[in-house]
């Protein structure tokens, strides 16, 4: 294949959500090419993400309240031409907590009405009508909040790239990067699909952010890899359709209209999913940069809890994957031009929270970027640059 020379104003290393909401706004100010190590965007962990909308995520952590908040309105409602249906899918949240764990109950509690969220205590009747397979030990007193809602993430996506696409900009598959040097004002990028320049290069390389930043000789933000399991299993039928009185209220909702399950103490989560039960243990293992597979000790535990919370048997697992999930040490993001690399911008570190802030974290790459500081919106929202810049770890 014959080397390929393409100059353009910003280039974008990673091709999951973080790059990709990215080069969507930064295509409103010059010419981006975004470069995938992979056949597809988002192979690792955009794509393997169970996405909530969620402002309370991360224990009800302010900044990343902030971000979501600043993502809602993209997010409830995208530009005309972004998708042609809704990106979210209301989706209530049920914390659950046995007898001794209710302290963390009230203590999350507190934290949700410090950042202005909503949710209101259920006696165990409220409860088993949310969820009627609840297990006993769980139905004491639960937590309930809403304005959540599932993230059409594939949607959000594919409209972001598309997007890049239509402004001139390209989307390059297959094309690590080998090489990254910086000379007369520009990034010169090597990479399995030719040579590329810029005068800015965007680190969104997820797991490989550290290793991108060693091409460049620059110190890294020491990120860390952490491992979620997911498992997928098929409910009875009856469960699936629900029950209905022969007067048309519902008596026992269907799998559809279940609320996500969160255990306030233990970590683990499930939710409906396409007609089946997604879960997730909540494991977080380290492991290096690499395609993600789950082990069998953290399916188990995932099959365990969903049995532990639930009347439900996981007699057949349907399918089972994992997925990075990447923090730096304080788990904020890391968003802005390295103080020792002039034109090397950093997007990393965004963990689990990544799809919901994306809206958010592509308009702050964009306008600091620019020269222009965080957007109004975001620091009335109490943000402020230093929480997310590089600057705070080197």
């Amino acid at each position: 294949m014959p080397t390929e020379r393409t100059t353009a104003d910003f280039i974008i290393v990673g091709g999951g959500i973080a790059g990709a909401s990215a080069g969507y706004e930064l295509s409103r100010l010059g010419r981006v090419v975004l470069l995938e190590r992979e056949s597809q965007p988002g192979y690792h962990t955009t794509g393997r993400s169970s996405a909530i909308f969620q402002t309370s995520f991360q224990k009800a952590d302010p900044l990343i309240h902030a971000l979501v908040r600043a993502s809602e309105a993209f997010l409830r409602r995208p530009p005309r031409d972004f998708t042609g249906h809704s990106l979210l899918k209301p989706r209530p949240l049920l914390y659950i907590a046995t007898p001794e764990e209710q302290p963390c109950l009230d203590e999350l509690y507190r934290k949700l009405s410090a950042i202005n969220v909503a949710a209101d205590f259920v006696d165990e009747a409220a409860a088993v009508r949310l969820l009627p397979v609840l297990a006993p030990a769980y139905r004491q007193r639960a937590l309930y909040e809403e304005g959540l809602a599932d993230i059409d993430v594939n949607a959000l996506h594919d409209g972001y790239l598309r997007a890049i696409k239509a402004a001139g900009g390209r989307v390059i598959t297959r094309a690590e990067v080998t090489a990254l040097s910086r000379s007369q004002s520009r990034w010169h990028v090597t990479s399995t699909r030719g040579d590329f320049a810029a005068p800015v290069v965007i680190n969104a390389a997820g797991a490989w952010v550290d290793q991108l930043a060693g091409l460049a000789g620059l110190a890294p933000i020491n990120i860390q890899p952490l491992r979620r399991t997911v498992i997928m299993m098929s409910p009875p039928e009856d469960i699936v359709r629900g029950d209905e009185t022969a007067a048309g209220n519902l008596f026992r909702p269907p799998l559809e209209q279940w609320p996500l399950v969160m255990a306030a103490k233990q970590g683990f989560y499930f939710k409906p999913d396409s007609g089946k039960i997604l879960m997730t243990p909540g494991d977080e293992r380290l492991c290096p940069p690499s395609d993600a597979r789950p082990e069998e000790i953290d399916i188990a535990y995932a099959a365990h809890y969903l049995q532990q919370a639930t009347s439900l048997k996981v007699d057949k697992i349907d399918h089972s994957w994992a997925g990075l999930r990447n923090y730096v040490a304080d788990r904020h993001p890391v968003v802005g031009f390295d103080p020792e690399g002039p034109g090397f911008f950093w997007l990393a570190g965004q963990g689990g929270f990544g799809i919901k802030t994306a809206p958010a974290l592509g308009r702050v790459t964009a306008a600091l970027v620019a020269g222009h500081g965080l957007p109004d919106d975001m620091t009335r929202l109490g943000l402020r640059e230093e929480q997310i810049s590089v600057r705070r770890i080197k």
